[in-house]
């Protein structure tokens, strides 16, 4: 299995697990094992169809990680994951080694924020013939929120991303394992972040696309004072504007209100 079928009616939900001690909303509260598989198993019957297993925090101004490290945070999760549940699973890192590794322990896709431009990447992702997707990044994330510029964002995003998933289709990744993913808040202001947003269907045609805006900065630049527990008002109201859209993965942290908004959407459109 790599994606899941794309649903009908809305887009697929994407659960968050981060197993980082520095994660911009939840950094610290599954960093243990347990507590990762304890969470990714609640999500899973909150109602959700992936689970993104991240063991890197690539929030602004956040440090790498060692390979050894990271291996140590996510394989134990992904295998507590696996002996339970059949659930697609997505390693969310950025290194070859990581990904192969994480595959062979039972994940099902590669989410590179960095879209396989690390050495070998995309001979890599080709071998393991795993789903991807292929997120656009404007710097690093150490840099990436100091003065980001683009004269034309959506353009320059979906040309950029196009261009990515040419690389790896030359490097043998089939095209039907490929997703796309904007990058909001990578190397982006709220505006970049907006118009991206208000253009998913201009995105590159023939990839499915995944939208990761929840709990970010943008909901509180919208609406100072909301700290990252407080917005998920924000969070659903962009998970909503994406499904309209036509988006076809949301990543999320608060799936159960987001497969519950989604549902309710779904039931009000149809017919109409």
């Amino acid at each position: 299995m790599k994606f899941p079928a794309t649903h009908p009616d809305r887009p697929l939900v994407m659960g968050i697990v981060n197993v980082t001690p520095d994660s911009f909303s939840d950094g610290g509260q599954f960093a243990g094992s347990d507590a990762a598989i304890d969470h990714a198993l609640q999500l899973v019957r909150d109602g959700a169809d992936m689970l993104d297993i991240g063991g890197e925090s690539t929030r602004p101004g956040a440090n790498p990680v060692g390979e050894d490290e990271e291996l140590r945070r996510v394989l134990p999760v992904i295998r507590g994951i696996r002996r339970h549940s059949q659930i697609v699973i997505s390693i969310d890192t950025m290194k070859p080694r990581i990904a192969e590794a994480a595959i062979g322990a039972g994940a099902d896709i590669w989410n590179d924020v960095n879209a396989l431009r690390a050495p070998g990447a995309p001979a890599m992702a080709a071998k393991l013939g795993c789903g991807v997707v292929l997120m656009h990044m404007q710097g690093e994330p150490q840099t990436m929120q100091q003065n980001p510029r683009y004269d034309d964002v959506v353009r320059e995003v979906s040309a950029w991303l196009s261009g990515r998933a040419d690389a790896a289709i030359a490097a043998g990744v089939t095209a039907g394992n490929i997703w796309l993913d904007p990058g909001i808040g990578f190397g982006k202001t709220l505006q970049h972040n907006l118009q991206l947003l208000r253009s998913i269907s201009r995105l590159p045609a023939g990839f499915p696309v995944l939208i990761g805006a929840s709990r970010k900065r943008m909901i509180s630049d919208l609406d100072p004072g909301a700290g990252t527990g407080n917005r998920l008002g924000g969070s659903l109201a962009i998970a909503l504007h994406a499904a309209q859209q036509k988006a076809a993965g949301l990543r999320v942290h608060d799936v159960r209100e987001t497969v519950q908004a989604l549902k309710i959407q779904a039931a009000l459109s149809r017919g109409s």
